[in-house]
């Protein structure tokens, strides 16, 4: 396991310049803007095949292009030291999760990654200490959980892994332990998934609310948390069958992938706010106490409120949530510092306070 002590004395090997660097996928260019905006050079690591985003449409936000035959090979020695060559704050997203792999980040990547890089695990349910313990350790309501078809007695959405797009889940829905079966068997036999995904899968209470994803920042220079803002996801093909009439909708009889394929920006009633970073604080103190340092950076917690206006947490990111919406779309940020401030230039300000307090150390594991 890579020691935070080894990533600090990187760090401090690292000449004054500093650059931001993240995988070419999910939520690069939302980094590579918002470090531009404050000033800082950016490096992007791209797969052959889908590099011409970064290397054509939008090369101004990133200085250094560098271009690997799979995501995977970011962990190889040599791209490794190109980029503590280049003092690279690395940004990790979903992506950079999923196509390197936890155990080579957390035991080989010997990049200094802006966030808490044993955090990332806890992503994935299941593991020992996942997001559903973190939101238990912080008091925070999240559906309640089934153990297995027997116990369904309301609503409930079923998570499973898709069996020909592992990285993606299948969701299906169960009212009983028959119409479980039923509609597990269906998607058996669609090829949605598979015997281990279902075996695997996770069933939990569908909470009725209004969908909001609120995304946040914390600093661990000065303990402070920034509601960066709302937002609810786009997905194919749920999104195209809402806009059917219930008519057609049962006539089609189609069971939606609920791909998620882009971004809305939302906003909340403003005495329902203080809730929002209440919930936070409390998830970012339980993280302190399970995962020292803590939630360092960018996080978000996705739920519903319900018709009681409460938040109901049913997924968390502990990385980058991928929102570029809620620069433009949300006023709160605004309303802290009098300007724009999106996902990518929070951590570019972060990295420049913490270099201008020779602080760099308290922000990378």
């Amino acid at each position: 396991m890579i020691e935070k002590s080894d990533i600090e004395a990187i760090v401090s090997s690292y000449s004054n310049e500093v650059r931001v660097g993240v995988l070419g996928s999910h939520s690069a260019l939302e980094i590579g803007y918002g470090a531009k905006q404050e000033g800082l050079e950016t490096v992007v690591v791209c797969e052959r095949g889908r590099e011409a985003v970064y290397e054509k449409e939008y090369r101004n936000l990133f200085d250094h292009v560098i271009v690997l035959e799979h995501f995977r090979d970011l962990g190889e020695p040599e791209i490794q030291e190109r980029l503590r060559s280049l003092n690279t704050l690395f940004v990790p997203n979903r992506s950079f999760s999923c196509y390197v792999g936890y155990d080579r980040i957390e035991n080989e990547f010997r990049v200094p990654i802006m966030g808490n890089r044993f955090l990332l695990r806890s992503e994935e349910r299941g593991v020992p200490r996942d997001q559903y313990y973190l939101l238990d350790k912080a008091g925070l309501r999240r559906p309640k959980p089934f153990a297995n078809s027997d116990e369904i007695d309301r609503l409930v959405i079923v998570k499973a892994q898709e069996k020909d797009r592992p990285l993606e889940r299948a969701f299906f829905f169960a009212t009983s332990p028959e119409s479980f079966r039923a509609a597990a068997e269906r998607a058996l036999t669609e090829g949605r998934i598979s015997e281990q995904g279902l075996a695997n899968a996770v069933i939990e209470e569908f909470v009725v609310g209004a969908l909001l994803n609120a995304n946040f920042f914390w600093s661990p220079l000065s303990d402070e948390i920034d509601l960066l803002g709302f937002d609810r996801r786009i997905q194919t093909d749920l999104d195209g069958l809402l806009h059917l009439p219930a008519a057609q909708q049962l006539a089609i009889d189609l069971r939606p992938q609920n791909v998620e394929i882009g971004h809305m920006g939302a906003t909340l009633r403003e005495s329902q706010l203080s809730k929002i970073f209440a919930s936070g604080r409390r998830f970012v103190d339980a993280c302190k106490r399970e995962y020292p340092p803590g939630m360092v950076g960018l996080f978000a917690l996705q739920g519903a409120i319900t018709k009681e206006l409460e938040f109901v947490i049913f997924d968390v990111s502990p990385r980058v949530p991928g929102c570029p919406c809620v620069e433009t779309t949300s006023p709160y940020m605004k309303y802290k510092y009098m300007k724009e401030v999106g996902p990518g230039r929070r951590v570019a300000m972060e990295i420049l306070r913490a270099k201008e307090e020779s602080r760099l150390g308290e922000i990378v594991t």
